[in-house]
């Protein structure tokens, strides 16, 4: 019993000899490195707003004249907008009337004069941009665009006479850039014309294309 004691407290021993020593605890008062990750700083561009509220363009079309034919008309517009949805509009335009269905048949003497059979018109207007979006051409690709209706007061010149002027239509503008615009439009004319021998109201009708550079 007394060996087997001893063979005990003998393999204790070695076994304290034998294993490492534990590691000292930090002292206190010494910090451990602080890791400070490296950042970056970026430069933020503040996107421009959009101030320009002139719009200016050239247009080109066709117009009926009532009783008078179809011819090429063409023009050029101004506009300021307002606000986002209502601007206003000025536009001089310039057409050539043909011979009426009378003069084509009867074979007598022409009503008008080459002189009087050109027409020419100012008008002031009003326009809203009823439906403002966008359209997508193709899968990327998106513009601001709206489509509108106007309306207004002016005068024509035609048939050897001043001729006041009430315009209604509507348009379908595109902005390619913030800066340019392509445009679609369609507007009746309606003034009151006497050439045949009768007063009567006329509707002009007129499609036209143009473009306008905004600043």
């Amino acid at each position: 019993m007394e060996s087997r004691l001893r063979i005990l407290f003998l393999i204790t021993g070695l076994s304290i000899l034998v294993s490492p020593p534990l590691p000292a605890a930090p002292a206190s008062g010494e910090d451990a490195p602080v890791i400070q990750p490296a950042i970056e700083r970026k430069e933020i561009k503040e996107a421009r707003i959009d101030t320009e509220n002139f719009e200016v363009g050239a247009y080109a079309g066709m117009m009926s004249v009532e009783d008078f034919g179809t011819g090429p008309v063409y023009g050029v517009r101004a506009a300021y907008h307002v606000t986002e949805d209502l601007f206003l509009e000025a536009a001089y335009g310039r057409s050539k009337a043909g011979e009426t269905s009378y003069e084509r048949l009867s074979g007598s003497a022409p009503l008008l004069t080459d002189k009087e059979r050109a027409l020419s018109y100012y008008n002031l207007s009003v326009g809203y941009n009823l439906l403002p979006g966008e359209t997508f051409i193709g899968s990327r690709r998106a513009f601001n665009s709206a489509l509108y209706i106007i309306g207004g007061i002016g005068s024509t010149d035609f048939a050897g006479d001043a001729r006041f002027t009430l315009n209604l239509g509507a348009g379908y503008r595109l902005l390619m850039t913030d800066w340019l615009a392509l445009h679609v439009d369609v507007r009746d004319h309606i003034f009151d014309i006497d050439v045949t021998g009768e007063d009567k109201t006329t509707h002009n009708i007129e499609i036209n294309g143009g473009i306008t550079f905004f600043f």
